[in-house]
This record gives C-alpha cells, structure tokens and sequence, in this order.
C-alpha cells in the first residue's frame, strides 16, 4: 500500500530524515518506534506533506505523492491523526464529525456516524458537547473518529497514547485493536513499547532521523539488545 524509499527531509540547514525507507502493506498496524525527537513525526509529516521531503519517494497505492499538498494526499486516501489533537474547541461532537466527513473510496464501506459510535460510544453519549469541554482522551478519540469520518484507506497515528491516563490508554488500545479488525491500515508513531506491542504486526526504529531497525514485534520483544540501545531513556 505505501512504499517510502531514500526520504531525505530537513528543516532549514538541520538534516531531519536520512534516507528512510519503510513499506506498509494492506491490513497492517506497523509501529514506528523511537525516542523523543528521533524522527517519527516529521517522517508522518512527509507522508501527508505537512513537510516536503527534499529527495527520496513516497509511493501509495502505486502513485508518487511526496510532492503533493496534504489536502491531495488526503483525498487520495491517507488520513492524518496529529498529536497534537487539534479539535475544533468551539464546535461539539457531531459538528466536528460532520467537518471530517468524505465521500467513500470505491469499494469500501463508508464510515458512518453509527459506526463512528459503535466504536466511540463515549462519543455517543456527547455528541452534543462542544470540544473545548472535552477530557484530552475524549478529544483524542474525537480527532480519530472525525479522522475515519473522512473514509481513509491508511491512517496515521502519532503519539495516540501521550499524556493520556493509564485507564484512558487502555481504551485507547481496545480502540485500534477494533480498527485493525475493520481492515484499517495503520502506522503508529510511538514511545510506547508496551502499547505499540498490543496493537503492531512489524516495528521500524528510528533514532537521529535513520531507520536503526526492521521487524517484527515477536523478534522485537525478544531482542532486548535492541531495546535497550534504542528504545530505553
């Protein structure tokens, strides 16, 4: 589904993304793992085209979009899931859904608000509530619900599980485990490990904006060398 080979990324004079390459193919969760400033989401931002790459290419479904503008990408069919949350505060639950909603992409079934709420109840039960007076692990959930609302065929997570409480990142995981047996896409920009295990199929590492590592998270829950030169603080 999306192959990214030689991405060179800087901003400014500063060399952010040496010549990264990753695949990701239909159905997978794959995890890109690393430390705070590592890489992870300006290699996202590449992706969607939030930032643009210098050199290298980025393929989706068979078509170079490294130079296109986020909103292309996005109706190409790449959704983007900021850390940042970026909700509208001044809308409510169903406003800021109907803001994210896009037609279908041919043969997939469309998002819809009942399936939105099958997945997000506690959205359900708000859906009259503005996000201003939302919990950051509501709105989180919110920017991902209005997200699929958009009808994506890959969708980016970055960081879903920062500054959310342990309860809160629980259901965060129910959540993407129930998007992954949906048949969604997924790359997850992480910290952390234990939260990537439960929910990826590969991990890529990054550190210092180069991929240090590829595999599986079987072999990557077993190499502890690896972890603790790459993944520990």
């Amino acid at each position: 589904m999306l192959e990214i080979s030689g991405l060179n990324t800087f901003y400014g004079r500063a060399h952010i993304l040496s010549d990264i390459s990753l695949n990701v193919q239909h159905g997978e969760v794959v995890a890109l793992l690393g430390r705070n400033g590592a890489g992870k989401s300006t290699t996202l931002k590449s992706i969607i085209g939030l930032v643009r790459p210098s050199s290298g290419n980025v393929i989706f479904e068979n078509h170079p979009i490294n130079r296109q503008s986020p909103h292309v990408v996005c109706r190409r069919g790449i959704g983007y899931v900021p850390e940042e949350r970026r909700i509208f505060t001044n809308l409510t639950v169903m406003e800021n859904l109907e803001v994210g909603t896009r037609p279908s992409h041919d043969g997939l079934t469309a998002w819809t608000l009942e399936r939105i709420f099958n997945i997000f109840p506690n959205l359900a039960d708000m859906r009259n509530r503005s996000g201003g007076q939302m919990s950051g692990g509501e709105q989180q959930m919110l920017t991902i619900a209005r997200t699929l609302m958009g009808n994506p065929k890959l969708v980016l997570l970055d960081e879903p599980s920062e500054g959310l409480a342990p309860v809160i990142v629980q259901q965060m995981v129910k959540t993407i485990q129930e998007l992954k047996r949906e048949g969604l896409t997924i790359i997850l920009s992480e910290q952390n490990l234990r939260f990537a295990t439960k929910l990826a199929d590969r991990a890529y590492i990054i550190e210092k904006g180069a991929i240090r590592y590829e595999g599986s998270m079987s072999d990557l829950e077993a190499d502890e060398d690896v972890r603790d030169t790459y993944l520990t603080v």
